[in-house]
């Protein structure tokens, strides 16, 4: 089990790396669903192999709210406004490419330079999970389109949850559990949001703003 585990923490390293490089909002809103999966299963593979009722409570709603209901959400929402499909990076894609393998570097470095992280975490997770936050926030700060931030959001909370999912103990489950809660609630928030943008402008590419004035 701990082999399988292994395996899909690189997977989500590497949708991390592929929705810097891709350019299309859709494929950003499939990945943050592949990682709602990914997040699931590993709330399922237990390095300690201590599998309970609340694990698996947590691991259904995480695969029904990131990897379905989410993604669902976004694309609806995404083709209701008929958003332009291409993301258009603001400094390209190399540079967010390149942000993100630095961010797995620094990662690597800072987990052998702290000693309980490596008695706390297993192999790969603290590194996978610093990247996949810095990877989010790099689509938060690189990305024009107001919904490829949401999804970058998302991938910052992802982020966020996996460096939690060692501390997991009876308590820290439902604590993980009302930060979900806070997502979904973000969420809505956010669409609903880029919504009235959209009604109101004839685009939701927020570098526009800077246009306004008083």
């Amino acid at each position: 089990m701990s082999s399988l585990f292994q395996f899909v923490i690189l997977l989500l390293l590497v949708t991390d790396l592929i929705m810097l490089w891709s350019g299309r909002i859709l494929m950003l809103i499939r990945l943050s669903a592949v990682q709602g999966v990914l997040l699931a299963a590993l709330l399922l593979l237990p390095v300690n192999g201590a599998l309970d009722a609340e694990h698996v409570f947590l691991a259904a709603a995480v695969f029904a709210l990131k990897g379905v209901g989410f993604p669902v959400f976004l694309r609806h929402v995404c083709h209701k406004l008929g958003i332009e499909p291409m993301v258009r990076p603001r400094l390209g894609r190399m540079y967010p490419l390149a942000a993100g393998l630095a961010g797995l570097a620094f990662s690597l470095w800072l987990e052998g330079r702290i000693p309980a992280v490596t008695d706390l975490f297993p192999p790969l997770l603290f590194p996978v999970a610093l990247t996949t936050l810095f990877c989010g926030l790099i689509l938060v700060v690189g990305c024009a389109k107001a919904l490829a931030q949401v999804t970058g959001y998302l991938v910052v909370e992802n982020g966020i949850f996996i460096l939690g999912i060692p501390l997991m103990t009876e308590g820290s489950v439902w604590f993980e559990l009302s930060i979900l809660l806070d997502v979904f609630a973000a969420v809505f928030v956010m669409a609903i949001a880029i919504n009235h943008i959209s009604s109101a402008f004839d685009s939701i590419d927020v570098a526009r703003f800077r246009n306004l004035r008083d």
